[in-house]
Order: C-alpha cells, then structure tokens, then sequence
C-alpha cells in the first residue's frame, strides 16, 4: 500500500447560485457526497455549506485524478436529487469547482471552517481564498 498524507478543501456551488439546498436535503446530499468519496478510497473530513453552496475537505489517494472525483461526486450527488429526492425543482451543480490542498496541520481550521459555513455566510466572516469556485 503506497503512503499519502494529501489534504483537499474543495467547494462548488448550485447551478446560478440558486438556493436549493434545503434543511431537509442536506444531510441525505451530504451522505451521498461522503459516499462518493469513499467509493474512491479517499477520507471525508469534512462536509459542510449553505443553501448554493458546498464545502468538502477530503484525502483522495493520488491514484485518481482531482477532476475525476470531484465529477463523480458532482454527478452522483445531483443525479441523487434529481431521480431519487425527486424534489419539484431540478437541482444542478455549476460546472466548475475550487479546490485548495493543505497541510495537516490546517485541518482542525479547515473542518471548523467548513462545519460553521452558515455562521460565517449569515455573519459576513467568511475567508475569500475558501471560498472562490
């Protein structure tokens, strides 16, 4: 087994920004990323966003593209939405994505970052380097 020590805050947003991320789709949205993610044998550390936007810091082995996982997850998860929640609107990820690599020592600040992103939104503290997608 090879050894990696990689860390990955990623973030995209809805189609237009639009607010479709309701209370009662997001922590079935939010399974179904971390589902992805372990599909490809990577660790989630964190999950977390608003209602047009989602944060993810994760370990993906470097045997697969950042491209790659990212598109799966995008895919996986609105293909969830859209055929499985069946809501009455249709639920689309924008087609680009942010991501950002650091250290270990910055993930404790990255997951608390990520796991407090309405608070940061609602309060206007949020770090622009975070989140640009």
């Amino acid at each position: 087994m090879s050894y990696y020590r990689l860390f990955y805050h990623f973030v995209w947003g809805v189609k237009e920004r639009h607010p479709l991320i309701l209370p009662e789709l997001e922590a079935e949205l939010y399974r179904v990323i971390a589902a992805k993610v372990i599909e490809f044998g990577g660790i989630v550390h964190a999950i977390g966003g608003t209602e047009e936007h989602v944060h993810l810091a994760a370990t993906v082995p470097p045997k697969h593209s950042l491209s790659k996982v990212i598109g799966e997850v995008k895919g996986g998860s609105s293909h969830f939405v859209n055929h499985v929640v069946n809501p009455d609107f249709e639920f689309y990820w924008q087609s680009e994505y942010g991501v950002l690599s650091f250290g270990e020592r910055n993930l404790s600040t990255i997951v608390r970052y990520i796991h407090n992103q309405k608070q940061h939104h609602a309060n206007g503290n949020i770090q622009k380097e975070l989140e640009l997608d």
